[in-house]
């Protein structure tokens, strides 16, 4: 498995590795694609399999690139314009250790760009999709846990403060999954959602201890 993005030559649909089990799960035309700060590149094909997504080009029909599920290590919706003017699904890339080939060749000069890329963006042509894409990359994401996750192991999903409100029963380091309503998938970020659900614990204390003494205020 390669870490971070890479660039494929394709001729039609990809080529998926059927001898490890690789099955193509959707196809979603009209995608353009961001990399780190590289120029957007549209119009083009995604292709998500349960282990990589795959992009390739409408317009240059060969050139494409793929990353593995292994190396998306958070994915979210963005529909914030001063984070990005177009709504798109923003994932981070785990790039690994970068190589220090230093070869002239272009091809070598391209990837070695592409090593130090540690974020995507996926842009649909109809934004009402980025839903059922959030949904897919969640399933994939599941289906490829890390190496070092314990069996068994759930990844942590990040809420909004109204859906956080029911998490004050439940045991501090437990987030409960609700695909359909979450707003970001973090691959293994167990710190950060707890810190998230530390909070919204503190804001409810805060409100418990003004509403007692309000009411030993009127006792007097």
């Amino acid at each position: 498995m390669v870490l971070g993005v890479r660039e494929i030559s394709c001729s039609g649909e990809p080529v998926l590795d059927s001898e490890n089990e690789e099955e193509l799960m959707q196809v979603k035309p009209g995608i353009d694609i961001v990399l780190g700060d590289l120029p957007r590149e549209s119009p083009g094909t995604l292709y998500i399999t349960n282990k990589q997504v795959i992009w390739v080009s409408d317009v240059e029909k060969t050139k494409g690139y793929a990353v593995d599920f292994l190396s998306i290590s958070l994915h979210a919706v963005s529909r914030d314009p001063e984070a990005y003017p177009l709504p798109c699904l923003y994932t981070q890339i785990d790039t690994g250790e970068v190589d220090d080939d230093h070869s002239d060749s272009e091809s070598n000069h391209i990837q070695q760009n592409l090593s130090n890329v540690t974020e995507m963006r996926l842009i649909p042509s109809d934004p009402t999709q980025l839903d059922t894409l959030f949904a897919i990359f969640c399933q994939c994401a599941e289906l490829n846990p890390e190496p070092n996750d314990e069996e068994g192991e759930e990844h942590d999903w990040f809420f909004n403060a109204d859906q956080m409100e029911d998490e004050e029963a439940e045991d501090e380091g437990y987030i409960s999954h609700n695909p359909a309503n979450s707003i970001g998938h973090s691959n293994g970020n167990h710190d950060l959602a707890r810190t998230i659900l530390e909070l919204q614990i503190n804001d409810r204390r805060f409100d418990d201890a003004e509403e007692i003494e309000d009411n030993g205020d009127n006792h007097h």
